[in-house]
């Protein structure tokens, strides 16, 4: 067999006593890897200015870039995923993730950083909508809800995690120092693309319905430059003064869309294949869990930035240090996820609502302690427990309801769009609560400045993760039908 025939896998036999405990794990470590690498690279900046001697702005560039391009691609990924076969485009995009990840380790000055970045955001844009599809059509009843518990705790713990492990990694060999954070992802991706042909079933290979039909480039590109117009200032406006040319994308962004939109509805009409078949949208459960998950995910990263600036820069912790106290909101993170599936045992459809109204009182709480009770870390460790129990309680039950009974030929764009969401929100999210962070920071005030950004920050996640709880009763009737 070629080596392209194996890495793809899709006409490979299946053995029948293949382990879906395994495939899922293939499946999961793709996702780890993506997610990952968004988070750890906050980590490494020290270390990657000092020794490319990199700009503030080629910084930005290495983290914005990544998520943008990544968050940019989403959709077009899940509709590769529809046409070549899921198993194909997911292994081709774990491929080329592990390889751009080498050229990040790599990389011999901030240039070549930058692009590989760039491309690395790419190939998670084509991995990452395949991995909902596949476990939303590999799973069912128990099993299911079990697979989407494994999903949600390893898409947190990665999310939660990237300090810690980014701090680890680094203060075990200064050498590597940050190189060590991309590296990390070749002895994983190779061994998970080793065995995607071995462990996925044969029935993620090409879709029979879909033999044929044409990819949408008209509408990917739309898509593309939509998405950029609007995250791309989102992600570097901020640090750049809010420049002329972040406000020209942002009103060029509404256009974009609707010009997009406009195409997709003319190409259904015409029997045509668009990228985004608007019968998606006609599924009431899914635009709910959508537009619950954009406002959550406004919290989401957001949490992760403000923690991260205020324990560094403003309590002078490390790398390391800081990674621990993310470690108790992991913990917390992992107790409910974990349990996920007896949780909604226990409290049914109000399983969700229950982690909205948890989260909403911790970050309150938590609010309280930073503006008023003084900057010991040791104050908000079981806060922090709660937080993190809270976004467990929400992310497991929300991805499951959003994509429960779609018709197999929309899961796999609907992926796409979720994803998409998930990163649009976080990358919004970071943007919103930045403004809300250095407006109300005084540097001159020492730590007492940042307490009381952190406190803004705080307080604009307890706000939404209010409205997060106000609309969870949409998808109740979801939660009870699966």
């Amino acid at each position: 067999m070629s080596t392209s025939s194996a890495a793809t896998g899709d006409s490979a036999p299946q053995p029948a006593t293949a382990s879906k405990g395994l495939a899922l794990a293939v499946i999961l470590a793709g996702t780890f890897m993506v997610v990952l690498d968004f988070f750890i690279v906050n980590v490494a900046i020290p270390s990657i200015q000092e020794s490319l001697h990199a700009s503030v702005a080629a910084i930005q560039l290495i983290v914005g870039g990544y998520g943008l391009a990544n968050a940019a691609g989403l959709i077009l990924g899940g509709r590769l995923g529809d046409l070549f076969g899921r198993r194909r485009a997911f292994a081709w995009g774990l491929a080329l993730f592990t390889l751009t990840s080498a050229a990040c380790g790599f990389a011999p000055n901030i240039e070549v950083l930058v692009a590989a970045r760039i491309l690395q955001g790419l190939a998670g844009a084509l991995l990452q909508p395949q991995v909902l599809a596949m476990i939303s059509t590999l799973y069912s009843g128990p099993d299911r809800a079990r697979a989407f518990a494994w999903y949600g705790m390893v898409l947190g713990g990665a999310a939660v995690g990237g300090q810690l492990i980014g701090g680890a990694l680094i203060s075990a060999d200064p050498g590597l120092a940050w190189r060590s954070c991309f590296l990390i992802n070749l002895p994983v991706g190779a061994l998970a693309l080793f065995l995607v042909p071995r462990v996925l079933p044969a029935m993620f290979a090409q879709l029979p319905t879909e033999r044929g039909q044409k990819l949408d480039l008209g509408g990917a590109a739309l898509a593309m430059l939509a998405l950029t117009a609007l995250l791309l200032p989102l992600t570097e406006g901020r640090q750049q003064g809010w420049p002329r040319w972040s406000f020209v994308l942002l009103a060029a962004a509404a256009p974009l869309a609707w010009a997009f939109a406009r195409l997709q509805r003319r190409l259904a009409a015409k029997g045509g294949a668009p990228l985004i078949d608007p019968a998606l949208f006609h599924e009431r459960g899914f635009v709910r869990g959508l537009v619950i998950a954009v406002t959550f995910y406004l919290t989401n990263a957001s949490l992760y930035f403000v923690l991260a600036v205020y324990l560094q820069q403003g309590l002078g912790l490390g790398a390391l240090h800081s990674g621990a106290v993310f470690a108790v909101l992991a913990l917390g993170f992992f107790v409910t996820t974990l349990n996920a599936p007896r949780l909604e045992k226990w409290l049914g459809a109000r399983s969700l609502a229950a982690g909205a109204w948890l989260l909403t009182a911790a970050h309150a709480l938590q609010w309280g302690l930073v503006t008023y009770a003084g900057d010991a870390v040791v104050d908000q460790i079981a806060v922090l427990f709660l937080q993190g129990a809270g976004i467990g309680m929400i992310m497991t039950p929300l991805t499951s309801s959003a994509l429960a009974g779609l018709a197999p030929r929309l899961v796999g764009v609907a992926s796409g769009v979720l994803a998409t969401a998930q990163q649009a929100g976080n990358a919004l999210g970071v943007a919103l609560i930045g403004l809300a962070f250095y407006s109300a920071l005084d540097v001159h005030a020492g730590q007492a400045g940042y307490r009381g950004a952190a406190g803004a920050g705080l307080l604009y996640l307890a706000v939404l993760s209010f409205v997060v709880a106000m609309l969870t009763p949409l998808l109740r009737k979801q939660v009870s039908k699966r």
